[in-house]
């Protein structure tokens, strides 16, 4: 097998995503329970951007916000952007997912704030922001130390 070329290595970057959600809506555990999990109410335009750019199995870092504000799992896309049921707007999006695992140590945000790799993330950066791309590699490293380095 040979080792990826440049363009390979772009598509791992580009194809890498951060989903925040509130578990008062639907707690981690219940998506993991149910195994699967729509993103609904996605009102922002530069979410819905990205919600139009996800494809089928990409990589999602779901980021429980408002209580523990905190990376919790990993999701994957299970169906492309379609219209959200809950806007009669055609034009608002959601996508599908399923849970892949359960961080051990779920990720705070304070955490990810004080890695140097991690200042341009958009959860850094645009903090409401609801759906953003992330380079995963990166964000993956973090997730893997968990709190504390």
């Amino acid at each position: 097998m040979s080792a990826p070329d440049e363009n390979d290595k772009r598509n791992v970057l580009q194809n890498c995503w951060l989903v925040k959600f509130a578990p008062f809506r639907t707690a981690w555990p219940e998506i993991v329970r149910r195994g699967t999990f729509t993103l609904r109410g996605v009102r922002s335009l530069a979410a819905r951007k990205n919600l139009r750019a996800m494809r089928l199995g990409d990589s999602v870092l779901l980021y429980q916000s408002q209580q523990d504000q905190a990376i919790v799992g990993l999701i994957e896309v299970t169906r492309e952007a379609y219209p959200d049921p809950t806007s009669a707007d055609p034009q608002w999006l959601t996508c599908d997912f399923r849970p892949l695992r359960t961080l051990t140590n779920p990720v705070p945000l304070a955490t990810l704030r004080q890695d140097t790799g991690l200042v341009n993330l958009p959860l850094i950066r645009q903090p409401r922001l609801s759906v953003m791309r992330c380079v995963c590699m990166a964000t993956e490293s973090a997730c893997h130390r968990g709190p504390g380095g």
